[in-house]
């Protein structure tokens, strides 16, 4: 009911861990192309294994560097909707923006911190089982003949390395960018000035990119290399122009709150309330595919939906009750949004467009209102009138 539109694999620290399909094709490439490279130097060895395992051991990397985003956004108070790898790498998913510039600054650099770290580490375990100088040239990709552990930790220690460097490029939606971003929001004091700001480095990144690869691509240099520079400096490119477009709107609608634009008489199932009463009272009454749950103090503490109260068995309906069969709002399943948030902050909420609305809280999690799909859209259109 609550997840994205990647495949779901497992959930760290409570958070979703999901990948893109373009993930395999990448996983493919990688793995198709260490596997000549550990043919050569590491003859004798099962090089596809080995190749295997480095990009399964990359991604895992990719895992942490996002992971470390999470975590520091969650100790900030936003709240994860998930991790997803994909063809470009990783993203994690935040269920509203930054509220400052040292929080924006904080969770921008957690990631690079953790790829820090782990090219550290991979480089230091390879120095303890062979020597610094035989790592160094497995990590830059010498044909030079090295053992199999030494070969995958120079791998993981280079790799690690390259995502650091190209992170920390000063273009949005890079790390680099996001951390720009930051330090022109503290200087500005205005985010959506900071944001155009950081965007305008990251599209000239992008092209500058596309320019390299078309550049590759045309020499005969490296024509695959070309291609791939060219997709990824697009990529770029458009992401930053869309993060300009919508720091322009986020100008026009800076002055909506959530409260001014939610039902403030929200219809909400207490928690303890029997499944068959739920069903006869609530569904059945208003006909709603589901409703929030509250507690006895009002507070919001999950979602039941019709189809969640249909899998009951008739035989349990009178003894089970709401809170057995909702789904629990957790803090981070982005089905709440506070007060006194601005309006594009709910832009970015999957939970608006996969339910058609979002539950609105005060500071101590009381469901005071429900925003509507349809409400926001009406304050959109009516902040483009303008």
């Amino acid at each position: 009911m609550f997840g994205g539109g990647s495949i779901p694999l497992i959930r760290v620290f409570g958070i979703r861990i999901g990948v893109d399909v373009s993930w395999f094709i990448v996983l493919f490439l990688i793995i198709y192309s260490l596997s000549s490279y550990y043919e050569d130097v590491v003859p004798g060895s099962n090089a596809f294994v080995l190749a295997t395992v480095s990009a399964l051991l990359f991604f895992v990397s990719i895992l942490l560097h996002e992971l470390g985003h999470a975590l520091v956004a969650i100790r900030n108070g936003i709240p994860i909707l998930g991790i997803d790898l994909m063809m470009f790498g990783g993203v994690a998913k935040l269920g509203r923006d930054t509220d400052s510039p040292g929080v924006e600054f904080r969770v921008a650099v957690a990631g690079p911190v953790v790829t820090v770290v782990i090219a550290a580490a991979c480089f230091g375990a390879g120095a303890a089982i062979s020597d610094a100088d035989r790592v160094f040239e497995s990590s830059t990709f010498d044909d030079t003949t090295v053992g199999a552990a030494t070969a995958v930790l120079g791998y993981l220690a280079s790799i690690n390395l390259l995502v650091l460097v190209f992170n920390l490029i000063p273009g949005f939606p890079l790390d680099g960018g996001r951390i720009a971003r930051a330090i022109a929001w503290k200087v500005t004091g205005n985010r959506n000035k900071a944001t155009r700001f950081a965007a305008v480095l990251g599209r000239g990144f992008g092209w500058l990119l596309i320019a390299a690869g078309v550049a590759l691509f045309f020499s005969g240099a490296d024509t695959v290399g070309g291609i791939w520079f060219a997709f990824i400096g697009f990529f770029i490119a458009q992401a930053a122009r869309s993060a300009t477009e919508q720091a322009n709107f986020s100008d026009r609608i800076g002055g909506i709150r959530v409260a001014d634009v939610m039902d403030a008489d929200p219809v909400a199932i207490p928690e303890n309330f029997i499944v068959d009463d739920a069903d006869g009272e609530f569904f059945r009454r208003y006909g709603y595919p589901w409703f929030p749950v509250v507690d006895a103090s009002g507070r919001l503490v999950g979602v039941v939906s019709r189809e969640a109260v249909d899998s009951v068995p008739e035989l349990e309906r009178t003894r089970r009750s709401v809170a057995t069969v909702m789904a629990r709002d957790d803090g981070g399943s982005g089905l709440r949004v506070g007060l006194e948030e601005p309006l594009e902050s709910l832009l970015a909420q999957e939970s608006l467009a996969r339910l058609g609305a979002i539950m609105a809280v005060d500071g101590d999690g009381v469901l005071r209102g429900i925003v509507t799909l349809d409400a926001v859209r009406r304050a959109l259109r009516g902040a483009v009138a303008i």
